[in-house]
């Protein structure tokens, strides 16, 4: 049994468990350098879409709403609190993105009131509201948890039902395009061959499903029908972020060789991220120690970065997780993995630019940038992998962000602790 724990509007969440003022009040969460909407709470998605540059929202709804900063710094550390209060309930928890994890069920004889109690203890140990969808496959959690945060009345909790009827009529109400995995142009090509809802694609031929599209999708059916085969690796799909990581072949303590596993995995998750159209707004790093090793020390460390501005260029993306491996390493622990996720994706031609004049990032530098990242590209295509690659940090001066309506890095800054009067 397959869980998917979901933080509800985590950006805002997370504003609110130090600022109990901006309880039920319309909150908006801004792009690096105050440009747009990236994040909302449920009181403001009526009123803002999603994108919509900061200087065009109508004063008239400004002077109702909270528009703050992004403070990856607080939200990066707020999902390793939670990842790790819910660690402490379940045999294997898989994180996804900074706010959702794949979470292990098997052997609870209630799991829908181990869930609830799982849910309560996250709720009083970090202060973030989450929901939790329950189903024998990857993709059938994602769909669980999609009705368990928008039913109120399952209480954050739902377990999809095993029974053929039932399910097929919950399948039958799901639109193709809300599947995890089923991008936009991939639905349109669906709907064409009357394939429209999740049901549709369950029972679609998935030897045509192959052909026609891809193994991963035809793996998608397979999981509507209740046949776990999805590793979460495996999705190249466009998404909200993106994940490269891999286990060393020995432990190690150095940190160079660190350094140098953080810089492939964060080059190859640029090259995913203009496979996509993508930019990135925040890069997030992380490793581990062997916890099976009780013999060895543990630490399970991991930081968000705020990129200066949303990009796609290796350059930026490698020194930004350099920087946070600089910050989190420490020596004297011998690690069995690092990793690198790019956060808050958003499609690169149609999301605003709000520093295409200044001097860091001028339309010119863009233009350069990414003629060099699609000649790399090209190059290692048609010569092979890894070709052509970054192998040094670049020696700059620390990137200063515009976060002018910032909220204060409660959890990471000895200076800006919360103060209790």
């Amino acid at each position: 049994m397959i869980g998917l724990i979901d933080c509800n509007n985590f950006y805002a969440s997370c504003e609110r468990v130090f600022n109990p003022k901006l309880e039920k009040r319309p909150i908006g969460i801004l792009s690096n350098n105050d440009g747009c909407v990236i994040a909302r709470s449920n009181e403001l998605k009526p009123l803002v879409p999603m994108g919509m540059p900061a200087y065009r929202i109508e004063p008239k709804i400004r002077k109702h709403i909270t528009l703050l900063s992004s403070n990856y710094e607080l939200y990066g550390d707020m999902s390793q609190r939670v990842f790790n209060t819910v660690g402490h309930y379940t045999a294997d928890i898989q994180p996804y993105s900074i706010d959702e994890a794949f979470i292990q069920l098997n052997g609870f004889n209630d799991v829908i009131a181990h869930c609830q109690n799982l849910r309560t203890i996250v709720k009083r140990d970090t202060g973030i509201p989450v929901s939790i969808g329950i189903a024998t496959t990857h993709t059938l959690a994602k769909l669980a948890n999609h009705i368990a945060k928008k039913q109120a009345k399952y209480q954050g909790v739902y377990h999809l039902p095993d029974k053929p009827v039932l399910l097929d009529k919950i399948l039958k109400t799901f639109p193709v395009e809300e599947i995890w995995g089923v991008g936009r142009r991939i639905a349109q090509k669906l709907q064409a061959l009357n394939i429209h809802s999740a049901w549709d694609l369950r029972q679609a031929n998935l030897k045509q499903i192959r052909q026609q599209f891809s193994v991963v999708l035809e793996r998608t059916a397979l999981e509507l029908q209740g046949v776990n085969c999805i590793e979460l690796d495996d999705l190249n799909t466009p998404k909200q972020n993106i994940m490269t990581s891999r286990s060393f072949g020995q432990l190690t303590g150095e940190l160079f060789d660190i350094q140098e596993a953080i810089r492939i995995h964060a080059s190859r998750g640029a090259e995913k991220l203009r496979q996509q159209n993508a930019i990135a707004n925040a890069v997030l790093v992380f490793l581990k120690t062997n916890r099976f090793r009780q013999d060895l020390m543990q630490y399970n460390p991991s930081i968000v970065v705020p990129l200066l501005t949303p990009t796609d260029d290796t350059r930026l993306i490698i020194h930004t997780a350099q920087k946070g491996l600089q910050a989190i390493y420490r020596k004297g622990f011998l690690f069995m993995k690092a990793g690198v996720m790019l956060l808050d994706l958003k499609v690169k031609d149609s999301f605003c630019q709000t520093d295409l004049f200044s001097s860091e990032l001028t339309p010119n530098l863009q233009q350069k940038s990414d003629q060099l990242m699609k000649t790399i590209d090209n190059i290692n295509q048609k010569m092979g992998k890894n070709t052509i690659q970054l192998g040094g940090n670049r020696k700059t001066a620390p990137w200063q962000i515009k976060r002018e309506l910032l909220s204060k890095r409660y959890t990471t800054r000895w200076d800006e602790l919360p103060l209790v009067k």
